[in-house]
Protein backbone atom coordinates (compact mmCIF):
# COMPACT_ATOMS: atom_id res chain seq x y z
CA UNK A 1 0.00 0.00 0.00
CA UNK A 2 1.34 3.12 -1.60
CA UNK A 3 -0.19 4.99 1.94
CA UNK A 4 1.16 3.44 5.00
CA UNK A 5 4.07 5.29 5.71
CA UNK A 6 1.87 7.99 5.82
CA UNK A 7 -0.76 6.97 7.51
CA UNK A 8 1.96 5.42 9.91
CA UNK A 9 3.02 9.02 10.37
CA UNK A 10 0.26 10.38 11.06
CA UNK A 11 -0.51 7.89 13.90
CA UNK A 12 3.25 8.53 15.23
CA UNK A 13 1.74 12.49 15.65
CA UNK A 14 -1.66 11.14 17.31
CA UNK A 15 0.86 9.31 19.60
CA UNK A 16 2.40 12.33 20.68
CA UNK A 17 -0.39 14.15 20.71
CA UNK A 18 -1.20 11.98 23.56
CA UNK A 19 2.24 12.30 25.46
CA UNK A 20 1.69 16.09 24.94
CA UNK A 21 -1.35 16.57 26.35
CA UNK A 22 -0.91 14.20 29.19
CA UNK A 23 1.61 15.83 30.34
CA UNK A 24 0.78 19.46 30.09
CA UNK A 25 -0.03 20.57 33.45
CA UNK A 26 -4.03 21.05 32.92
CA UNK A 27 -5.30 19.22 29.66
CA UNK A 28 -8.74 21.13 28.58
CA UNK A 29 -11.26 19.11 29.49
CA UNK A 30 -14.27 20.57 30.07
CA UNK A 31 -16.62 18.13 32.09
CA UNK A 32 -16.68 15.94 34.65
CA UNK A 33 -14.57 12.72 34.14
CA UNK A 34 -13.94 14.15 30.85
CA UNK A 35 -10.54 12.90 30.99
CA UNK A 36 -11.87 8.93 31.26
CA UNK A 37 -13.42 9.52 28.29
CA UNK A 38 -10.92 11.51 26.78
CA UNK A 39 -8.13 8.37 27.32
CA UNK A 40 -10.82 6.13 25.96
CA UNK A 41 -11.40 7.97 23.20
CA UNK A 42 -7.60 8.92 22.19
CA UNK A 43 -6.68 5.11 22.84
CA UNK A 44 -9.21 3.55 20.65
CA UNK A 45 -8.61 5.92 18.10
CA UNK A 46 -4.70 4.98 18.13
CA UNK A 47 -5.69 1.45 18.13
CA UNK A 48 -8.41 1.45 15.25
CA UNK A 49 -5.68 3.73 13.44
CA UNK A 50 -2.84 1.28 13.85
CA UNK A 51 -5.37 -1.78 13.03
CA UNK A 52 -5.78 -0.11 9.21
CA UNK A 53 -1.96 -0.82 8.74
CA UNK A 54 -1.40 -3.25 10.62
CA UNK A 55 -3.76 -6.45 9.58
CA UNK A 56 -1.69 -9.53 10.86
CA UNK A 57 -2.94 -10.61 14.24
CA UNK A 58 0.63 -10.67 15.88
CA UNK A 59 1.20 -6.83 14.75
CA UNK A 60 -2.57 -5.72 16.16
CA UNK A 61 -1.02 -7.69 19.73
CA UNK A 62 2.57 -5.75 19.68
CA UNK A 63 0.37 -2.22 19.38
CA UNK A 64 -1.84 -2.89 21.63
CA UNK A 65 0.67 -3.67 24.15
CA UNK A 66 2.67 -1.11 23.09
CA UNK A 67 0.04 1.44 23.65
CA UNK A 68 -1.32 -0.14 26.70
CA UNK A 69 2.68 0.64 27.91
CA UNK A 70 2.52 3.62 27.02
CA UNK A 71 -0.66 4.91 28.97
CA UNK A 72 0.94 3.27 32.43
CA UNK A 73 4.28 5.01 31.79
CA UNK A 74 2.28 7.98 31.36
CA UNK A 75 0.63 7.82 34.11
CA UNK A 76 3.99 7.04 36.17
CA UNK A 77 5.17 10.29 35.22
CA UNK A 78 1.89 12.23 35.59
CA UNK A 79 2.51 11.04 38.78
CA UNK A 80 6.45 12.29 39.07
CA UNK A 81 6.25 15.45 37.43
CA UNK A 82 4.12 16.70 40.86
CA UNK A 83 1.97 18.69 37.94
CA UNK A 84 -0.72 15.98 37.57
CA UNK A 85 -1.68 13.05 39.38
CA UNK A 86 -1.19 9.42 39.04
CA UNK A 87 -4.70 7.46 38.14
CA UNK A 88 -4.90 3.77 37.86
CA UNK A 89 -8.66 4.82 36.93
CA UNK A 90 -6.53 6.49 33.86
CA UNK A 91 -4.95 3.55 32.99
CA UNK A 92 -8.19 0.99 33.22
CA UNK A 93 -9.96 3.86 30.73
CA UNK A 94 -7.08 3.78 28.39
CA UNK A 95 -7.28 -0.09 28.28
CA UNK A 96 -10.82 -0.07 27.26
CA UNK A 97 -10.31 2.35 24.44
CA UNK A 98 -7.12 -0.06 23.18
CA UNK A 99 -9.74 -3.04 23.24
CA UNK A 100 -12.43 -1.00 21.49
CA UNK A 101 -10.45 0.50 18.89
CA UNK A 102 -8.85 -3.43 18.21
CA UNK A 103 -13.14 -4.21 18.13
CA UNK A 104 -14.29 -1.22 15.71
CA UNK A 105 -10.88 -2.13 13.29
CA UNK A 106 -11.14 -4.32 10.05
CA UNK A 107 -12.35 -6.54 9.42
CA UNK A 108 -15.74 -5.40 11.70
CA UNK A 109 -15.23 -1.75 9.59
CA UNK A 110 -13.96 -1.08 6.50
CA UNK A 111 -10.01 -0.67 5.81
CA UNK A 112 -9.81 3.05 5.18
CA UNK A 113 -6.00 2.59 4.13
CA UNK A 114 -6.74 0.05 1.80
CA UNK A 115 -9.83 2.31 0.26
CA UNK A 116 -7.74 4.85 0.37
CA UNK A 117 -4.73 3.48 -1.73
CA UNK A 118 -7.23 1.17 -4.29
CA UNK A 119 -8.54 4.18 -5.11
CA UNK A 120 -5.01 6.02 -5.74
CA UNK A 121 -4.15 3.36 -7.70
CA UNK A 122 -6.61 3.21 -10.32
CA UNK A 123 -5.43 4.36 -13.79
CA UNK A 124 -7.12 7.80 -14.46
Amino acid sequence: MKLRSAWLGLGWLGVAGVVALSLVPAPPVGVEHGDKLGHAAAYALLMWWFAQAWLRRDMRVLTAAGLLALGVALEFMQGWTGLRSFSTADMVADGLGVALGWLLATPRTPNLLQRASAYLSRPG
